[in-house]
Formats: C-alpha cells, sequence, structure tokens
C-alpha cells in the first residue's frame, strides 16, 4: 500500500485585546480575525490558504473588564460598539492597496490631531514627577489602574485568562505567534514572566516557547508601566525568557504607546538573551471610530500591512515548512 500524506496544523495565532469596554467574546473575535485575514488576503492572496490552515484563538477577559466600570457608572452600548467596529473594518477593506497605508491618506482623515500624544509625550513624565500619574490613569483608564493596584483581585483574573488560553496552546504542542493590542500587551507581558520565573508555572512551562510575539499599540515603554511590570524591582531585573522574536507596531498619534520604541527599553533582554530580536516598526493607523481618526484602533492595527508582512513572514519560515508526516 503506498504511503498516504497526512497534514498536522500545530500553527496557532492567539489574540489578546486591550482595555476599555469590549463586545462580548464571539463578536469581538470575529471582526478581529476578519480584520487578520483581510489584511493577508490583500496582500499576499497566494498565501491565504496557508493562513487559513492555522488556528485563531482569543483570549477574552473583556466580560470582566465590562462588569468593573460597570461598578463605576460607566455607559456602554456593545450593539452600538459592534456596529462601529465592523463599519470601521468596511472602510479599511476598501483600501485595496498597501502603498495607499502611508502619510498622505492618514493626514485626510476627519478629526486627526496629535494632541493626545503631545499630551502624553510631554506632560505625562511631569506627572510622573509629581506622583500624578497614578491618579491620572485612574481617571483616563479605570479599569487599567485597577490591574496595576497591588493585591488586585481583577488583575489576577485577566491573567488567568489569558494564561489558560496560552497554555492550553502550548499543551497541544502548537506553535505559537501572539498579537497583542494596547494594554493587552502589559498582562501578556506579566503572564509571560510568569510563566518562565513563578514558581506555581516555571517547572511545566519554563522551557516554552513563543515563536513571534506581535505588540500593537503597546505602552510598555512607559516609565511608569515598566516599574510596574513583573520582574522590574529585583536586581538585576528579571525578564521573560520565553519569547523568540518580538515585534513591536506603534501608530503615528496612538497616545497610548507614546514611546513607541521598544528595543532600546528592553536592550538588556538582548543581552542576558532572554529574546532573538526586538524590532519597532511605525505605521499609520486608518481606522475611523465613530467619525474620527483614531490611530489606536485594533482594526487599524490588524488589517494594516506591517502586520500581514509580519504573519506572512512567520508562515513561511522555514522552521514550520517542515516535510510531510507519511502514515501507512
Amino acid at each position: 500500500m503506498p504511503a498516504r500524506k497526512t497534514t498536522i496544523n500545530t500553527d496557532s495565532l492567539l489574540l489578546v485585546h486591550g482595555r476599555d469596554f469590549k463586545p462580548p467574546a464571539e463578536s469581538l473575535s470575529v471582526v478581529c480575525a476578519a480584520a487578520l485575514r483581510a489584511g493577508v488576503e490583500r496582500d499576499f492572496p497566494e498565501k491565504l490558504h496557508r493562513y487559513d490552515r492555522i488556528g485563531v484563538n482569543l483570549a477574552y477577559y473583556g466580560d470582566l473588564t465590562n462588569e468593573l466600570l460597570i461598578g463605576k457608572n460607566r455607559d456602554y452600548d456593545h450593539v452600538v460598539d459592534m456596529g462601529d467596529r465592523t463599519h470601521a473594518l468596511s472602510e479599511l477593506r476598501n483600501i485595496d492597496a498597501r502603498k495607499r497605508f502611508g502619510i498622505r491618506q492618514y493626514d485626510c482623515l476627519p478629526g486627526k490631531t496629535a494632541v493626545p500624544e503631545f499630551f502624553a509625550n510631554f506632560i505625562a513624565p511631569l506627572c510622573g514627577m509629581l506622583g500624578l500619574t497614578r491618579p491620572l490613569v485612574g481617571r483616563l483608564s479605570p479599569d487599567f489602574a485597577e490591574y496595576l493596584a497591588a493585591n488586585s483581585s481583577y488583575a489576577e483574573k485577566v491573567r488567568e485568562r489569558v494564561r489558560n488560553a496560552l497554555c492550553e496552546l502550548l499543551d497541544r504542542g502548537d506553535r505559537v505567534m501572539l498579537v497583542t493590542h494596547g494594554t493587552g500587551s502589559v498582562i501578556v507581558y506579566d503572564v509571560l514572566w510568569q510563566l518562565s520565573h513563578d514558581e506555581r508555572f516555571a517547572p511545566q512551562y519554563g522551557d516554552s516557547k513563543i515563536d513571534t510575539w506581535i505588540t500593537l499599540g503597546a505602552p510598555l515603554g512607559d516609565n511608569f508601566i515598566r516599574k510596574r511590570l513583573m520582574g522590574a524591582k529585583g536586581e538585576p531585573v528579571s525578564y521573560p525568557k520565553n519569547v523568540i522574536t518580538w515585534h513591536n507596531v506603534s501608530a503615528e498619534d496612538d497616545y497610548t504607546c507614546h514611546d513607541n520604541t521598544l528595543a532600546d527599553d528592553f536592550k538588556h533582554m538582548l543581552e542576558q538573551h532572554a529574546v532573538s530580536t526586538v524590532q519597532d516598526y511605525c505605521v499609520y493607523n486608518l481606522a475611523v471610530r465613530f467619525g474620527k481618526s483614531n490611530p489606536h484602533s485594533s482594526v487599524g492595527y490588524l488589517i494594516h500591512p506591517r502586520v500581514s508582512k509580519i504573519i506572512v513572514d512567520w508562515l513561511q519560515d522555514p522552521a514550520i515548512e517542515t516535510d510531510p508526516v507519511y502514515t501507512i
């Protein structure tokens, strides 16, 4: 009997969302996955069949964040939010060439402004010197402030959600790409540190590797945030040691990542051989949310040509283009 060729899918992409209210998990997963796929289809249609073989998963904790924010008298309509996310994605899909994601198109967006980023760049450091950063974060983002609070039960619940989703893929032996948005990147950093160093998890996961990590609009370069990351208070500072390649994508005028380069902030990870490379990219996020430019929008990041290129490079990595498995 001739040998029969079978294909085993061991490639998985795990999405982790950021702060603020979020629509239900299924709805958010659909729009995020659609944005990623649309970018690949636009720029690399010949690789779409390869992309469609990977598993796309979402680590969701939006219900925990929604509950916390509603408890602080914040209002939210998930139907309207989801409708606007879908509309933003539809408009981005109409951009049919990667070369049209440049400054010329960005400058034409309605309501475009650099004021929030200016504030973050120049006022936030002053607030830090005066001890006002924590109250400022609490006012602008009470859920993230709660995450950063010492001994926060919310923080541990959020980390557990993300940790469980990641460990499920690692337990299966999948080759994993992490794609994290905004403050979700801070949560993932802490989870990766736990898997590397925490005595509860390191014995089982300390040797596991995340092949590629893409951070989108991540605030990890901010001094206030970096001082509160897990492992930051030790001497010497300890870093996650389970990421091979780290790509950081930051959009112009995205105040969340006002310090838009991470290679300089985490250079000691390279010196300690905790990561192979940290690569920074500056892009233009063309998303329009509720009629105004939103350079932090997740769909604008996920559909961007830079992200599509990183994903396709990962798909073409010789390490995953292995010989077929044959069974008799």
